[in-house]
């Protein structure tokens, strides 16, 4: 498409006005594509404040910007007014430091980790090794949001390279800042196998908690505090005996537990509780649950004289 004036006037302004704008699939918060919420990963540790333009709520906005940079991919990176690149560039900028100089970020000094691979694990490795293309390593990656991948990638570049029980392990400088202390090992159960991954690292995670676990814990006299996230309205209609409303109060008795209480929210299916409980998780407290499925699980499983809605 021929970039309209119009258009290539809204890109002048968004890219000189801010310091740091990215245009990519979703937004800071939502990235709706891999290599999107790879560069906000890496631009989240570097920088507290950044531009976003989702891509995606204009189809001449998706176009435009490819012409407006001559560059035919998302996401794109602009600095100081300047177009930067995408994500691989941002990434070897990373990695190299270059982007901390770009940005005015001074580079974090970062020691080599120390990981463990149990006897289980390195064998599976061992035998992917033996199956892969010549040159193949082991690579792991840790993203901010504490995403795990494990690799096996052919002539692969890291900042970092360590050896635990005869496998050697490549890594970039975001992912040893992540790893000290972790633990790669393989299970296998009735149910499946594959590795498994402990990090001393790891924040806290909401956990997810069926209504039959719930069920258990309340018969049990368990410790636990459950809060319901739905409307007046939808609780005429059902509710779980003990929960409290999630309403000015009932956020008041959240604040006023320890950082340590065990919280359990639900709503009518699971995913407002579950944006509520990312937000309390946020706000420091770590023993924090969302009931699956939400009052309506609880309904089919524990209490059917409920009526579901």
């Amino acid at each position: 498409m021929t970039l309209s004036a119009e258009l290539r006037q809204q890109f002048d302004s968004t890219v000189n006005d801010n310091p740091v704008v990215v245009f990519m699939k979703g937004n800071r918060n939502f990235p709706q594509c891999g290599f999107s919420a790879t560069v906000v990963d890496i631009l989240n540790e570097l920088v507290d404040e950044y531009e976003t333009v989702n891509v995606l709520a204009d189809p001449d906005v998706r176009q435009g910007i490819k012409d407006y940079s001559n560059w035919p991919t998302i996401p794109q990176v602009y600095i100081g007014g300047e177009f930067v690149g995408g994500c691989d560039i941002v990434k070897e900028m990373y990695a190299s430091g270059d982007l901390h100089s770009k940005l005015g970020v001074e580079e974090e000094e970062v020691e080599t980790p120390t990981i463990t691979i149990t006897d289980a694990a390195a064998t599976v490795v061992k035998q992917a090794l033996g199956e892969a293309e010549d040159g193949a390593a082991v690579v792991l990656s840790i993203n901010a949001r504490f995403n795990y991948d494990l690799s096996l990638t052919a002539n692969a570049e890291a900042s970092f390279t360590l050896e635990s029980n005869g496998i050697t392990v490549l890594m970039d400088k975001g992912t040893a800042k992540r790893a000290n202390g972790l633990i790669l090992d393989y299970i296998k159960s009735s149910t499946g196998e594959g590795f498994s991954i402990t990090n001393p690292n790891e924040p806290a995670k909401v956990q997810p908690l069926s209504a039959t676990d719930l069920k258990a814990m309340m018969a049990d006299g368990e410790d636990l505090a459950l809060f319901d996230v739905r409307t007046d309205e939808e609780r005429t209609i059902a509710i779980i005996e003990g929960a409290v409303q999630l309403n000015d109060d009932g956020e008041a008795k959240v604040r006023a537990l320890a950082k340590d209480a065990r919280i359990v929210f639900h709503c009518h299916k699971g995913g407002r509780s579950q944006q509520a409980a990312e937000y309390f998780l946020g706000q420091g407290y770590t023993n924090v649950h969302n009931l699956m499925g939400g009052i309506d699980a609880w309904a089919a499983t524990v209490d059917t004289s409920l009526d579901r809605y």
